[in-house]
């Protein structure tokens, strides 16, 4: 499945990506600032899960971004959308397979730390998976990665401080913390809020996690970055909607785009 998705996407285009991008909910304007060579629907790609959420376009996108060959997805894939993790991780093993050894997630979440605003971004150091289930549960191909990855270091430490000094340069706020991943597709309750936040977690969404874990299985370096899109303090919990959830995520997309520019501008 793997090879038949290469030998489709190397039809469209001869460009071997460095890096590889993908967009969450609300974040699909940083793919604007990509000199595009190929765009291809995921429908057009054997064996690429189709994206269902409506802010998620669908497409890949493969070109140059900061001066660097990338692929970055439009859109990606949820537990409930009723994906298993493993057909959430198969894009990344596609991505991988071309050619990319870097991988940039980005994705909109919700901060339960009290001091941290909508709107800000978060670097992720850590996370906690709490989805139902992991992309590596089965037989292990070891041409993809080992039995048992280690997880001690998932989002790359010198990437993290390349993106510091990124943001400090630029002045982007730039939190960092632990993201939690659950299924979704309803926003917590209050209770739950306290448990996750009680866990160690700084925020919290529905994706992100099976694709880091697929990429570190396969030796990839990954960096991480998320939208506060809301504050989820339990004490003073209010009503949101996606809309407004995807209005804040989309404002916080220069900033983003700065930081990602920044990080790819500097990589070696």
């Amino acid at each position: 499945m793997i090879d038949a998705a290469v030998r489709a996407i190397r039809a469209r285009t001869s460009v071997v990506p460095d890096v590889a991008i993908i967009l969450g909910t609300g974040l699909g304007g940083l793919a604007e600032d990509v000199a595009v060579d190929a765009r291809i629907p995921y429908t057009e790609i054997p064996g690429f899960p189709v994206a269902t959420v409506e802010s998620h376009a669908g497409e890949l996108l493969v070109g140059t971004l900061a001066g660097r060959r990338v692929v970055a997805m439009r859109g990606r894939f949820h537990r409930y959308e009723g994906y298993t993790p493993q057909q959430i991780g198969l894009p990344v093993r596609i991505l991988g397979r071309l050619g990319a050894r870097t991988l940039v997630v980005s994705n909109a979440c919700g901060g339960m730390h009290p001091l941290w605003r909508p709107g800000d971004l978060m670097l992720i150091a850590d996370h906690i998976n709490l989805l139902d289930g992991n992309p590596l549960v089965g037989p292990n191909d070891e041409a993809l990665g080992p039995r048992f990855p280690d997880m001690s270091d998932a989002y790359d430490g010198a990437l993290r401080a390349l993106a510091r000094a990124v943001a400090l340069e630029r002045r982007i706020i730039l939190r960092e913390g632990v993201y939690v991943a659950v299924t979704g597709p309803n926003l917590e309750t209050r209770a739950e809020y306290r448990v996750l936040r009680a866990m160690g977690a700084d925020v919290v969404g529905m994706s992100t996690v099976p694709e880091v874990i697929t990429a570190v299985h396969m030796g990839m370096k990954v960096l991480g970055v998320s939208i506060i899109t809301d504050q989820c303090l339990p004490d003073a919990l209010a009503p949101t909607s996606v809309e407004a959830i995807i209005a804040v995520a989309r404002g916080a997309e220069p900033a983003l785009t700065a930081l990602v520019r920044g990080v790819l501008e500097r990589l070696n």
